[in-house]
């Protein structure tokens, strides 16, 4: 049976070149060298011509670096390609779709350069660019950035210096609501074949609420139904009771939170407590947003409820777990979006 030795790679066929030619050189006939290595007649022909004439030699056999077929584009236009793509969408070049694709890649770089690029190819030139397909992160276009690095570069670290004076602590403090049909992530199944998880027919859902800080310290309340200011000032009482320290609390610009009732309780405490508001349509800026995510990642999302069971004990008890485990809350203030966050 014949071998192909183009299936080799470049250095096992440079070998056999090199000894078949020195065995013939050294007497033995061409067909029989080339028969110990199963591999066609005339092929040992082509390396003998090959080291023949001037200059030759053994040398001709030696392995070279494959060119390959020639990039349709240059490295400057290829550049250019990436300064297009890297922090832009689509419809800056007048396409009316937001989302990058190859097909979109292709239709600008034969509008700008003429040049067709097949599917493949574009696919290739995007890796070369390291760009790879990401699931995009979705923010407010209402966002003020200003605003965002003003929070960052001059209120928080304020609020951090005032805290440190007076001895106080920082919470960051965020509601979220959980419910007994939702299910989150992924699970394997056979392609084609949607899996199904069974959920409580019976819908449950509760609200809750938290507060956390960067040395590992948690708080929580659950309740039933949306917030209210006076069930903010409720909840803030059950945060305050039996806290010694003055507290600074960092919280979003939900209307509750901004209630005449509320304003009023905290004028009460003679300045054991302050609230701060964090900039609009930034809520990557708390690192509350954090605790949610991990509770409904690990929580009834993964383990559905079973029959007779309640959300809200399983919820209380997720909560709790959270609460008893200071290093896992440290943990959230290490994500790159809440790393302006220190106690000074």
């Amino acid at each position: 049976m014949k071998k192909d030795g183009r299936k080799l790679d470049r250095k096992a066929q440079e070998a056999i070149r090199l000894m078949a030619v020195e065995r013939v050189r050294e007497g033995e006939l061409p067909s029989d060298v080339i028969a110990s290595y199963g591999m066609n007649r005339t092929t040992i022909h082509k390396w003998l011509n090959r080291t023949k004439g001037k200059g030759a030699g053994l040398r001709k056999l030696k392995s070279r670096k494959g060119t390959g077929r020639p990039r349709s584009l240059t490295g400057k236009q290829e550049q250019q390609v990436f300064r297009w793509i890297n922090g832009k969408n689509p419809m800056q070049y007048g396409f009316d779709f937001g989302l990058w694709s190859r097909r979109i890649v292709g239709e600008l770089v034969l509008e700008k350069y003429g040049v067709k690029l097949s599917p493949g190819s574009i696919g290739a030139l995007l890796a070369r660019l390291n760009l790879t397909p990401q699931k995009p992160l979705q923010r407010a276009y209402q966002r003020d950035k200003d605003a965002i690095e003003r929070w960052q570069r001059d209120t928080y670290p304020a609020i951090a210096k005032q805290a440190k004076k007076e001895g106080a602590g920082i919470y960051f403090w965020d509601e979220s609501g959980f419910r007994a049909d939702g299910v989150q992530g992924k699970t394997w199944a056979l392609r084609g074949k949607t899996p199904v998880v069974e959920v409580p027919g019976q819908r449950q859902s509760i609200s809750a609420a938290s507060a956390v800080n960067s040395k590992g310290g948690f708080w929580y309340a659950t309740y039933k139904g949306g917030l209210t200011g006076e069930l903010f000032v409720e909840l803030l009482g059950k945060l305050m009771y039996r806290r010694k320290k003055p507290l600074h609390l960092v919280v979003d610009g939900l209307p509750a939170h901004k209630k005449k009732c509320v304003k009023e309780y905290i004028a009460s405490l003679d300045g054991r407590l302050q609230l701060h508001f964090l900039p609009g349509y930034a809520p990557e800026l708390n690192p509350d947003e954090l605790v949610w995510s991990y509770a409904k990642r690990t929580g009834t999302a993964r383990r559905p409820l079973k029959a007779g069971e309640k959300l809200s004990v399983k919820v209380d008890l997720q909560l709790n777990e959270i609460r008893n485990n200071p290093r896992l809350v440290r943990s959230f203030f290490g994500h790159p979006s809440v790393a302006y966050i220190s106690d000074l």
